[in-house]
């Protein structure tokens, strides 16, 4: 005999998968969102997967995704070309044989460097002395131009925007001019104290060397801001900010302009000093760039670039006088510009690896015999 088998009915088959639907649909809601209408007739609509639209909306950005234009992958190619040719030339020159590549000068080095430069800018001409200060004033120009154009015509109403990328983009002047053998009256006021201190120049000098530094300087801002307004750059933003940069350097008294003079050009000559330091350009580069941004973004005063920003802020329609630039500003921060280069840098450096702190002069004991004699 066969095993008998209870065969269900077509119509409890049908109830059974009804129930075991309704189940699943029961668990599924847990995980599910409802629509508004529940009560359809499929199981498939009765509960929507995808989360509605009110209560979830999808971010802008996400809907339309922005594309890579060519000129990203140009400025991408560039920067990726430019470090890793800079990381070769690295390798290559740490690969040689039987000489020793020194990236970075140390400090003493450094001093010695910019003693012997003073040196070299003592036994110029007067002329080529003229020139070249010229030049860098020229190249200060530039660049404080460049600066006033991008700033005051990116981000307009936009102050700290407008410091920001002012402080980025001014340093390249004192690329050009260390890397092209131009003078600026700042940075000469620290070598050459420096090679006063070694007695490779006489005080006489290194007077000398300031004067027609500063003379160079002069005409070669001056020259840029009047080929600026003659071009017409001095308008819109890059007007404005002209005026208000020039205002509020005329703003300060007497005493905060030096002292802002001083602490300018600390942090300036220290940018020379890297870059002296350092023996390739990236480098360099890097050793301009912080020292620079870091004394604009704070607000100090730098004589040759106010030879240029005050004289752009005249010629753009500043309420300001001549004698007001000169009286306010020029002659305290140059006062603080000498007095910084001079003592802080050149003395400083000195007593720290030349002459001045030499023997027992580096020493409390040195100081006490000097000073009474004993």
């Amino acid at each position: 005999l066969k095993p008998f088998r209870h065969k269900a009915e077509p119509d409890q088959q049908k109830q059974a998968h009804s129930r075991s639907a309704k189940t699943a649909a029961e668990n599924m809601s847990a995980f599910l969102v409802p629509t508004s209408k529940p009560g359809l007739r499929s199981l498939h609509k009765a509960f929507d997967a995808s989360p509605p639209t009110q209560r979830y909306p999808v971010p802008p950005q996400a809907e339309a995704p922005s594309k890579i234009t060519s000129t990203d992958h140009l400025l991408i190619g560039l920067t990726a070309g430019v470090t890793m040719g800079m990381s070769a030339r690295t390798v290559r020159l740490r690969r040689q044989v039987g000489e020793q590549v020194m990236l970075v000068q140390t400090p003493p080095q450094t001093y010695q460097t910019l003693a012997e430069k003073g040196e070299y800018f003592s036994k110029m001409s007067a002329l080529k002395t003229l020139h070249s200060a010229t030049m860098g004033g020229c190249y200060v120009g530039m660049s404080g131009l460049l600066s006033l154009v991008i700033a005051g015509n990116l981000s307009p109403g936009n102050l700290t925007a407008q410091v920001i990328i002012f402080a980025a983009l001014f340093p390249i002047n004192l690329l050009l001019v260390l890397q092209s053998g131009g003078q600026l009256f700042t940075g000469n006021t620290a070598s050459m104290s420096m090679a006063y201190f070694e007695k490779k120049v006489t005080i006489r000098c290194a007077l000398r060397n300031w004067l027609i530094a500063y003379t160079g300087n002069i005409i070669g801002c001056c020259s840029l801001a009047f080929v600026a307004s003659y071009l017409g750059l001095f308008n819109g933003g890059a007007q404005d900010m002209a005026i208000r940069v020039a205002l509020k350097k005329c703003s300060a008294t007497f005493g905060q302009a030096l002292v802002k003079g001083m602490m300018c050009n600390w942090l300036v000559c220290m940018a020379v000093w890297l870059s002296t330091s350092a023996q390739d350009l990236t480098s360099k580069m890097v050793g301009i760039w912080f020292p620079i941004s870091m004394f604009i973004m704070i607000g100090f005063e730098h004589s040759v670039a106010n030879l240029f920003m005050l004289p752009a802020g005249l010629l753009a329609g500043a309420p300001l006088s001549v004698s007001d630039v000169i009286l306010k500003n020029l002659i305290p921060v140059t006062i603080g510009n000498a007095i910084s280069g001079v003592v802080i840098i050149g003395a400083g450096f000195s007593f720290a690896f030349g002459r001045l702190g030499a023997g027992s002069a580096g020493s409390f004991r040195g100081i006490a015999q000097k000073v009474t004699g004993k």
